[in-house]
């Protein structure tokens, strides 16, 4: 079965096609097709697992060559993929996630006139990615890399008669392209360095590279590019604005395809990171910073999307981190990673539900109560709230504590990085579960505020909450299932990072410099410290209809930390005026050279043209003085 993995890709690949040129004839089934062909691909996978838990753990790193692909002087690439626990993870996770997106999408677009073309670029979505986590050399990785930009832009867009979602397509499309500067330039270092691109040979050779700089070169532009993928810092303006696509594709790229793309490089290229101990600081600074910039931003956000997104970027950051840390860390990034990918993806499903009930409103300051109307939303989205605090036993009490023990122990002599890194991502756990239970609080508790008058004397739009269909309800159940348990199962004697061994290697030992219950015991209090506050400010209390001025800090998270100003000022303007002066240089200079050369010919001719007056006499004048000429240049120049 391993030999047909190729399936997974190709499936949805050509649902994909067939519903782009089917066109309108299409669509009274198309949305059917798509949602049989990611499922399809679901059961291939699982058939995969089947034959890859039949082989030994030595066994289960599998190349399947598919045909010659490059064969270019001395840059030889076949395409294959690679099957092994680490890819046949993602596989799972974006089968059978993607599939419960796309049965949650039938009735969730069913009112869309273009819901034929949805499904088309969900398929597509699902088979780029399957061949980013797929391919077994980093240029066909990189095919699917690009696959997932343009399904991302696609679907951000897909409502792009608003100029704020086309807007917002484009700015996802060009940080992503800016990022993917990194992975080219990292692609010809390490065909300059190991003379291949594919797994095998780069991952082999990397930890006998007797030079560190080339290594620490690879893996800073592969950083680069994972920053823009998984909307890391700096490289993370363009998560929130990815809002702007309908609500299962928010679900789709937070939870299993485009922001965990940016963790699976790393991780993949775990021996190059593993050789270039700087670059893997620098990673695990980045996670760091981006897992607090995220959770600040979470709690300032009045739409439920945008707070859900700066979540993703705060959970990455997390991933990220743990990465950075190396063989400590590597496996436990993947472990948050797939129960990170069940309760993001219930609450954001949950989100979609609320926004169904609520006539596409976003804004939490407009809910409350929805408890008592939207119960099985309620129940399921409050599992994937409790999975993101980190509450035993619930899946991200076993993923998330095992990346903050690992932080404790991230410097093996126990220098300074261990305690940076550990305290940082404790102070993200206790906001983390302020600013979600805030989110919580403030959509299904407290006062209703559907219809209360604003300070100008208008009202908020009346609203008729009410539970979704069955086709929605039905995979955020099973997700909630997943965001239960799924973590408590995979931690079971070690059993999932045992199962990615053969391709992260054993977790490293390590010792924390504090002791594991007390890490325990203090993440602990900072989480319930954190929803009891969320609690007490949006469940016990009133909360405003408009949001208060609030402190400075307050303001900046509002507008993410001033990210796009950032952006605007040091890249955007100085490009504008970089653009404008070579402009000017072009038409002054450049043209006016030319153009004062032509204006001299011009002249020349003009004054040439004078003289062509078709009179004999003034053509013998002209005889006559240029033979005098010639008698002057004879007698007196030549002598």
């Amino acid at each position: 079965m391993i030999d047909a993995a190729w399936l997974l890709i190709a499936i949805p690949l050509v649902g994909a096609a067939v519903l782009l040129l089917a066109g309108r004839r299409a669509n009274a089934w198309g949305h059917w097709l798509g949602v049989i062909a990611s499922g399809a691909s679901f059961v291939v996978a699982a058939l995969v697992l089947i034959a890859m838990l039949g082989r030994e753990a030595s066994d289960r790193v599998v190349d399947v060559h598919l045909f010659d692909w490059l064969n270019a002087g001395p840059l030889n690439v076949e395409a294959g993929l690679r099957i092994d626990p680490l890819s046949l993870t993602f596989v799972l996770l974006v089968t059978f996630v993607g599939t419960l997106i796309h049965i949650y999408s039938v009735a969730y677009m069913e009112h869309d006139a273009d819901r034929r073309r949805f499904f088309a670029y969900l398929n597509l979505f699902v088979a780029a990615m399957l061949l980013l986590v797929l391919a077994d050399s980093y240029l066909l990785l990189f095919v699917g890399w690009e696959g997932v930009g343009l399904a991302s832009y696609l679907l951000i867009g897909f409502w792009n008669h608003v100029p704020a979602n086309a807007t917002a397509a484009k700015k996802a499309f060009i940080v992503n392209r800016v990022a993917d500067v990194g992975m080219i330039v990292a692609l010809m270092l390490m065909f300059n360095t190991f003379g291949a691109l594919d797994f095998s040979t780069v991952l082999t050779a990397a930890p006998g590279m007797a030079d560190g700089g080339k290594l620490t070169a690879i893996a800073l532009m592969l950083l680069v590019a994972a920053c823009g993928k998984s909307a890391q810092f700096p490289l993370q303006s363009w998560l929130g604005d990815a809002m702007a696509g309908p609500t299962p594709v928010s679900a789709l790229i937070h939870a299993a395809t485009m922001v965990t793309a940016g963790v699976y490089l790393v991780v993949r290229s775990g021996p190059i990171f593993t050789g270039a101990p700087n670059a893997l600081l620098v990673t695990a600074i980045v996670g760091a910073i981006t897992l607090l910039f995220g959770a600040i931003v979470g709690c300032a956000k009045d739409d439920i999307k945008k707070a859900l997104a700066a979540s993703t970027m705060s959970q990455i950051g997390y991933m990220m981190l743990a990465a950075g840390l190396g063989p400590i860390g590597y496996a436990f990034a993947i472990f948050h990673l797939l129960t990170h990918g069940f309760f993001k993806a219930g609450m954001f499903l949950g989100a979609g539900s609320v926004m169904h009930g609520m006539d596409d409103s976003v804004n939490m300051r407009g809910f409350g109560a929805l408890s008592k109307f939207m119960k099985v939303t309620w129940i399921t989205f409050g599992f994937g709230w409790l999975a993101i605090l980190g509450i035993p036993p619930f899946s991200g009490f076993w993923s998330k504590d095992k990346i903050i023990e690992a932080a404790f122990a991230a410097d093996g002599g126990h220098g300074w990085q261990p305690w940076v890194f550990g305290s940082v991502a404790l102070v993200g756990a206790g906001i983390t579960a302020f600013y979600m239970s805030r989110l919580f609080f403030m959509t299904f508790h407290g006062d209703k505020r559907w219809a209360q008058e604003l300070s100008d004397g208008s009202e908020l739009p009346v609203r008729h909450p009410h539970e979704s269909p069955a086709l929605m309800i039905w995979p955020m159940i099973i997700l909630a299932v997943g965001s239960a348990g799924l973590g408590g199962v995979l931690a079971i004697g070690g059993g999932f990072t045992t199962w990615l061994e053969p391709v992260t290697g054993p977790v490293a030992h390590h010792e924390p410099v504090l002791p594991v219950a007390v890490i325990m015991v203090v993440t602990l209090v900072l989480v319930l410290v954190g929803a009891f506050l969320a609690w007490r400010q949006y469940a016990a209390s009133a909360v405003p209809v408009e949001p208060p001025v609030g402190s400075a800090l307050t303001r900046a998270a509002r507008v993410d930390l001033y990210q796009d100003a950032v952006n605007e000022n040091l890249l955007m303007r100085p490009g504008q005026y970089l653009t404008r002066s070579l402009v000017y240089t072009d038409k002054k200079v450049v043209d006016g050279a030319f153009m004062g050369l032509a204006g001299v010919l011009a002249v020349i001719g003009s004054g040439v043209k004078r003289m062509q007056n078709g009179f004999v006499r003034s053509y013998a004048a002209m005889m006559l003085a240029g033979f005098l000429v010639l008698v002057v240049i004879v007698l007196f120049v030549w002598n």
